[in-house]
């Protein structure tokens, strides 16, 4: 909106043209997202706990947890508020790209507002059931996913490329459809397992969301692409912006959401969050960095899956509890011992992610 005005306004002051830069617009963003959280956060915690919206507690988990039933959830819906004013301020409104990054978060952000208020609100503990959210989830990623397919309009945006190889590229063809969904759905899932523990899951998502920002820009621009040898994707590059509100807004939250927190960020943050990261993988064409840094969200994937299937094979757990955060928890390591080890391992993948843009 405010980068319209400003091509207006180029016209007639030559100074407004700086508002036309990407990396100006991004850094924007970013700050307007963090402002946002910071001001509205004590408004929105009071709120919460004038409504009683606060979060239960498993019986079977860490008894260092009991004490956390009370606090206010429900507030990643404030992260996705800060991020829509932030690029509804600062992008481009004509970029398509823009339009389905926020359009995917809003939807699985209100996929995990119902279940966060039947839980809340309406006591139920179930909430959403799990075919619901899981088919509310897969219709959202499929649309997703068959827009970005028929949109593309170039033979890079449909293939599959790998880290460390400088002339590989599958053309996936349909499939692409079917790897896009997996990614969307598949990280929204995973940030949303990671949220278990007070900061655990939304510092790393400002880590791994400012890394693919700058993904995004350079894919964006034909210059970089082509001597880092990545895809060039025009137009991605204003998904920086998108990317920016996610680091802004998830500064801001972890003001309020570090040890002890003050309010969770419930399903409707993590959900979307998850998703809007996947979605610009997607976009970028850099499903596999995206994996490796998000390396803990994997993780803690993984750890259910196996903990499940080991249970359902053998009678047996592999992890005293799953997702993996609560077992080390349960050996004895304090919470903020789990959460900052973890912070530290996402830093060096996410490192570990951007080198592979260069070494190919």
């Amino acid at each position: 909106m405010l980068m319209l005005l400003a091509e207006y306004l180029t016209q007639y002051e030559s100074v407004f043209r700086v508002f036309q830069y990407l990396t100006l617009r991004g850094i924007l963003a970013a700050g307007t997202a963090l402002l946002i959280s910071l001001m509205v956060g004590p408004v929105m915690i009071r709120r919460l706990k004038f409504y009683q919206m606060g979060q239960s507690v498993r019986d079977d988990g860490p008894q260092s947890h009991l004490s956390k039933a009370g606090t206010p959830t429900m507030g990643g819906a404030l992260i996705l508020v800060a991020i829509a004013v932030s690029c509804l301020l600062w992008g481009d409104l004509r970029n398509p790209y823009l339009w389905v990054a926020l359009l995917v978060t809003a939807a699985f952000g209100a996929v995990g507002w119902v279940d966060d208020y039947r839980k809340v609100v309406e006591k139920n503990s179930r909430g959403l059931p799990a075919r619901w959210k899981y088919l509310w989830q897969s219709l959202i990623g499929l649309a997703a996913a068959l827009y970005l397919f028929l949109g593309f309009d170039t033979p890079a945006t449909t293939e599959l490329y790998i880290p460390f190889f400088k002339d590989f590229a599958w053309s996936m063809g349909p499939l692409f459809i079917l790897l896009a969904y997996f990614v969307i759905v598949g990280a929204s899932n995973a940030v949303n397992l990671t949220d278990g523990l007070d900061g655990l899951a939304i510092l790393p998502t400002v880590l791994v969301g400012t890394a693919l920002g700058i993904i995004a820009y350079l894919t964006g621009r034909v210059d970089f692409a082509n001597y880092l040898h990545i895809p060039y994707i025009a137009g991605s590059g204003e998904l920086a912006v998108f990317c920016g509100g996610i680091a802004g807004a998830g500064l801001g939250f972890l003001w309020f959401n570090t040890y002890p927190a003050q309010v969770f960020m419930g399903d409707v943050g993590a959900l979307a969050l998850g998703a809007a990261m996947g979605t610009v993988a997607v976009i970028t064409r850099h499903e596999i960095v995206f994996f490796i840094m998000g390396g803990i969200f994997v993780l803690e994937t993984v750890s259910v899956i196996v903990q499940v299937a080991s249970f359902k094979m053998t009678g047996k757990r592999v992890f005293r509890m799953a997702p993996i955060h609560h077992h080390f928890e349960l050996k004895g390591w304090p919470e903020p011992r789990v959460i900052v080890r973890f912070w530290i391992i996402t830093v060096m993948l996410v490192l570990f992610g951007l080198a592979t843009l260069k070494l190919r």
